[in-house]
């Protein structure tokens, strides 16, 4: 369970996940070389943990389609712990954790997922994306 920031810092430690404060309250932590960080901070009842994985690309309404329609078979099938998401014009990858129950195996397995999702996901998604023509 993790009540302030200084549990939340102590967890990432026993972890040993590498992390910088970013501004009040908001941990960045690496997800590995030429990934974008987890942005981690605590909002009761929950840590939210977010990457931005890249703009949204453009394109006609009916040339989106397949790419929302894959970013939701994702949220079904492909992720665990976390969703993608769309927040001001970008793509997220988002998740949010019930502090009074949190444990270090379960922010492991939301940071792993993450990072499947950034490893095996995001470049399909990318492709997709290139295949569509969508800029």
């Amino acid at each position: 369970m993790i009540q302030n920031n200084e549990d939340l810092e102590g967890l990432l430690r026993r972890l040993n996940k590498g992390f910088a404060l970013a501004g009040e309250g908001v941990y960045l932590v690496g997800m590995g070389e030429g990934r974008p960080p987890a942005a981690l901070s605590i909002q009761p009842p929950v840590l939210v943990l977010q990457i931005d994985v890249g703009r949204l690309p453009r394109g006609s309404a009916e040339a989106m389609v397949p790419l929302l329609e894959r970013l939701l078979e994702l949220n079904a099938s492909g992720l665990v712990h976390a969703a993608f998401a769309l927040e001001s014009g970008s793509i997220v990858l988002t998740a949010a954790l019930e502090i009074v129950s949190l444990d270090s195996n379960e922010l492991e397995a939301a940071l792993a997922d993450m990072d499947i999702a950034l490893a095996e996901h995001v470049p399909a998604l990318r492709e997709l994306s290139k295949r569509l023509g969508l800029e």
